[in-house]
């Protein structure tokens, strides 16, 4: 009977114990929860459909043999329409094989659903073969040819601020971080442009080499322009914000210049769309009526006379 009463207090003791460590050793511990940094959450991977086409593109360039003839000048537009990732041209290669792909077997459907005749069928398959081989390196220029006149159009504010810059006191490499990080968002092709030049200088390339990649990396006849006043400044230790200015001047001369050219230019090009566009309905307006009038009521005058 008293080991029966030990054994029931023994339980009893041992139970609350065990409840009053579990009421005030919770407590206690939630606050230390959150005190420690959360665990990374891991959410559940779902491809986008973008990267699935991205990927797949690549992949498809990585079957097509380079040509080394036509490789460097490919990378040079590539850098010079904005593309620096090192899968770029692989990615070009890649949508040509998928553009050419895709045009050839909508022609080849279109054909079968029209029952085209062998001849119009090889002609229609050659013209989307050739569309869809073509299309990627058109597509490529024409990037080139806008990223050439988004610079072109910012240079000239690049310049003032760069000489704001200078005038304060700031030397060139300086300069060149400073408009880089303000004009981001203005111009962000011709900050970028010169953000890479800043790394070039960093990683111990000599600042005549890094003006050179960059006129060599954009192809703008004024950046080309603009790098060789700052080497010769930096050679025969003129001054910079003189030059600048000087160079920033002749800039937007030459922009209102090129504006007055194409003003010029406009009225002999309009003869053409207005020979064959306004003057055909301008003729049906006013000698229609009266034609309209002669075949009423002249021919058959002449008819009973």
């Amino acid at each position: 009977m008293l080991v029966l009463a030990a054994i029931w207090v023994f339980a009893a003791v041992a139970g609350g114990t065990a409840l009053l460590l579990l009421r005030f050793g919770s407590g206690r511990i939630r606050p230390l929860d959150r005190l420690q940094s959360p665990g990374p959450v891991v959410s559940p991977f779902v491809p986008s459909p973008a990267l699935v086409w991205k990927e797949l593109v690549t992949w498809a360039g990585s079957l097509v043999p380079a040509t080394p003839r036509d490789l460097p000048l490919l990378k040079r537009r590539m850098l010079r329409a904005g593309y620096r990732n090192p899968q770029a041209v692989r990615f070009f290669y890649g949508a040509r094989v998928c553009t050419t792909t895709a045009l050839g077997a909508g022609a080849l459907f279109v054909c079968l659903r029209t029952y085209a005749t062998p001849e119009h069928f090889g002609e229609i398959m050659v013209a989307a073969v050739v569309t869809g081989f073509v299309a990627p390196m058109q597509y490529l220029l024409w990037c080139v040819a806008r990223r050439k006149h988004l610079i072109e159009k910012g240079l000239p504010n690049v310049l003032d601020l760069m000489v704001v810059c200078v005038e304060s006191g700031l030397g060139l490499d300086q300069t060149i971080i400073q408009v880089a990080q303000e004009l981001r968002g203005a111009h962000p092709e011709l900050c970028s442009e010169f953000a890479v030049m800043n790394l070039e200088i960093r990683t111990g390339k000599r600042r005549v080499d890094a003006l050179h990649n960059l006129a060599d990396r954009t192809g703008v006849e004024d950046v080309r322009r603009l790098v060789a006043v700052l080497v010769q400044t930096d050679r025969f230790g003129t001054s910079i914000a003189q030059s600048l200015r000087g160079h920033a001047d002749y800039l937007r001369v030459m922009a209102r210049q090129r504006a007055e050219e194409r003003a010029a230019k406009l009225a002999v090009k309009l003869v053409f769309p207005i020979f064959f566009c306004v003057l055909p309905s301008l003729f049906v307006v006013t000698i229609g009526p009266v034609i309209t009038h002669l075949v009423r009521d002249l021919f058959p005058m002449l008819e009973k006379m």
